[in-house]
């Protein structure tokens, strides 16, 4: 009589059950379609970022650049150029390694990009309610202290993401569920990080609408309130959709999805 066992867990059976073959692995790859257009979307995103801070930087002595808040702006413009790179590192095979960095690489350069536009607003907005004398101003919203807010707010986020590498660090990980093929992805480690990780996002996000909410009356020199505005709008629905999307989301689009 033949003798039944079971097939490893990187192999499947046929259909007569009379031989094993090795699984399809699956993920995200640099060479497959999906991945190139990312990959090529991440690249046009970094070098039109990269282009503008090179007219700031040529500019930065004119009064339309001083204006803008030079040096913030410089870092803003920084924050999304490491925005679209660390986008990168969601295409290819997953490593311990890129499980780890991804996550907070993006969490961080972002709440970067949301704590500039934040000090920017409240800046602006201070200004022109004329709350508090010019003095005080200049005193207490001068440049250090802009950085230093800055700074502050996204030393929170790398705290979480220092704390969620601790406890839970992410990691890859082959799900064998498919009888054809392995899917490997990664492990967050822990869902109840990655969520402190989405949720000081959101309330910086939040914050940073209700500046520049109430920024929209300003004169119209000053109209960047309403595209931030407009932005944040755009942010949340993309986040509010983004919930659903990667609990229904299964293998290689998950980092998609990302």
């Amino acid at each position: 009589a033949s003798v039944c066992s079971k097939c490893p867990n990187n192999s499947w059976s046929n259909g007569n059950h009379t031989s094993c073959f090795l699984k399809e692995i699956e993920f995200l790859s640099w060479t497959e379609p999906f991945g190139i257009a990312l990959a090529l979307l991440a690249v046009l995103g970094v070098l039109l970022t990269a282009f503008v801070l090179g007219v700031f930087v040529q500019y930065r002595d004119t009064p339309i650049v001083k204006a803008s808040n030079r040096e913030l702006s410089f870092l803003l413009l920084f924050s999304l150029i490491c925005c679209f790179s660390s986008s990168l590192i969601f295409i290819g095979e997953p490593q311990d390694w890129t499980c780890r960095v991804r996550q907070p690489a993006f969490g961080i350069s972002f709440v970067l990009c949301i704590s500039c536009i934040l000090v920017k607003t409240n800046r602006v907005l201070l200004v022109f309610e004329a709350k508090i004398p010019t003095s005080l101003h200049r005193k207490w919203w001068g440049l250090n202290l802009q950085f230093l807010l800055v700074f502050l707010f996204t030393f929170v986020q790398v705290m979480i993401s220092l704390v969620w590498l601790y406890n839970a660090p992410p990691g890859s990980y082959k799900n064998y569920d498919i009888d054809e093929i392995i899917f490997i992805t990664c492990n967050e480690g822990s869902m109840m990080a990655l969520g402190f990780l989405i949720g000081y996002t959101c309330l910086l996000a939040a914050v940073c609408f209700f500046f520049a909410f109430k920024s929209r009356k300003l004169p119209e020199n000053f109209t960047e309130a309403k595209f931030i505005t407009f932005s944040m709008l755009i942010f949340f629905i993309v986040w509010i959709s983004f919930i659903p999307a990667y609990f229904s989301t299964y293998g290689k689009f998950v980092s998609a999805v990302e």
